[in-house]
């Protein structure tokens, strides 16, 4: 480690590491690490990485990127951003070798020096550069996910962090006090009137609590749906940290809750949580199945004051139509409101040919596409409103 002047420089450009891979280190953790080393002994890495880990790390799930920074920076910081390249570029060269953790690729990535931007005079002028950003947000908007390279998929998971997902308030049987509320409320209004003596002076009164009904979200992760699903589970871990009452559960040939995982507010850190519990993915379907222990082991528990139930598949089911039609009618009747988002329907000449599609479509409240930016900002549209009288069929809408 450097000692003398050159300390509170070192630990100045730390901080701007750190600061790169997403932590919140501002001026103040810079001064108080500068403090907290002129206490302790800098011979002793152990004492040293203690002391900075105590001023600059604030959250639980920070003190891993802290770690991989921690011990590529004190090393030597020249080293250890050749290093950082160097493990970038044999990532890219062996693709069979393991994906290092989130917390090692963002400390790499923030050793990795910024992209040359062009000289100020050979930039474009300022209205075709805005035009140009509002053409290629356009076309993001309509490109289907299966189509999108690795450019533009990192641009629609941008687009889908900011993406917000409401549900029309529901009327529960909890009630609250409300002075100008439509129920008496006898009980404290008898309360009150032993302080006066028990002269009633007036009538308490209390109203119903509105709350978003609780939200259900079953994906399909089979091999049909893999490009879709990577993409449409950042959707669902924004839509289970910005909501409360969400529950998320995987399917392919088994039926894995991963609510608990996409609570994590690091996306990185929550989509490695759910790799390791999750062994079907990419692999065949059994949606009939699914949804028969779904029903069994999970209904009773999230499906209760009018829960939303989203159903993300292409309907393509290895085992054919075995018990699918009824499994789909206990949903039905168990949820207030069942929406089926394919992404076949995203070709105009759809029909509903397989055993699967045929035994899931009567017992849908809507069916719609689910392909691109599009059509998940149709849905956000489509659950802000009112729910439709159930009775007259699945309601199609034509794919954005």
């Amino acid at each position: 480690m450097s000692s003398g002047g050159q300390l509170a420089a070192n630990v100045m450009q730390f901080a701007r590491l750190l600061r790169r891979a997403g932590l919140p280190v501002g001026p103040a953790e810079t001064l108080a690490a500068v403090e907290a080393l002129s206490r302790l002994d800098v011979g002793n890495r152990g004492e040293v990485r203690a002391g900075l880990r105590a001023v600059m790390v604030h959250r639980h799930e920070q003190a891993e990127i802290f770690d991989q920074a921690f011990a590529l920076f004190w090393r030597s910081p020249d080293a250890a951003r050749q290093a950082a390249a160097l493990a970038l570029l044999a990532a890219s060269a062996v693709p069979e070798k393991p994906r290092p953790p989130p917390a090692a690729r963002r400390v790499a990535e923030a050793f990795a020096p910024a992209r040359a931007r062009p000289p100020e005079q050979e930039r474009p002028p300022e209205t075709l550069e805005v035009a140009l950003t509002a053409s290629e947000r356009e076309r993001l908007q309509g490109m289907d996910f299966e189509a999108m390279g690795a450019e533009e998929i990192a641009a629609a998971k941008a687009e889908i962090r900011r993406l917000v997902l409401p549900l029309d308030a529901r009327r529960t049987r909890r009630t609250r006090p409300d002075p100008r509320g439509a129920l008496a409320d006898l009980r404290a209004t008898l309360r009150a009137s032993l302080r006066q003596g028990g002269e009633i002076l007036e009538i308490a009164r209390r109203s119903r609590v509105e709350r978003p009904p609780p939200l259900v979200i079953l994906c399909d992760i089979s091999g049909s749906m893999q490009r879709y699903a990577q993409i449409l589970l950042h959707f669902l871990h924004a839509v289970a940290n910005e909501r409360e009452r969400v529950s998320v559960f995987l399917f392919g040939t088994r039926l894995t809750n991963i609510t608990r995982q996409l609570r994590h507010r690091d996306a990185e850190v929550a989509f490695q949580m759910v790799a390791h519990i999750v062994p079907d993915w990419s692999g065949g379907t059994r949606i009939g199945e699914s949804l028969a222990r779904f029903n069994r082991a999970w209904s009773r528990r999230v499906l209760g004051q009018g829960a939303v139930v989203l159903l993300m598949t292409d309907g393509l089911d290895r085992e054919g139509a075995r018990g699918l039609a009824e499994n789909m009618d206990r949903l039905h009747r168990s949820s207030r409101r069942l929406i089926w988002l394919n992404p076949l329907l995203r070709w105009d000449g759809f029909e509903p040919k397989s055993q699967g599609v045929r035994a899931m479509l009567p017992h849908v409240d809507e069916f719609r596409p689910v392909h691109n930016l599009a059509s998940l900002r149709a849905l956000v549209s489509l659950l802000s409103r009112p729910a439709p009288a159930r009775g007259a069929g699945p309601i199609w809408r034509d794919a954005a």
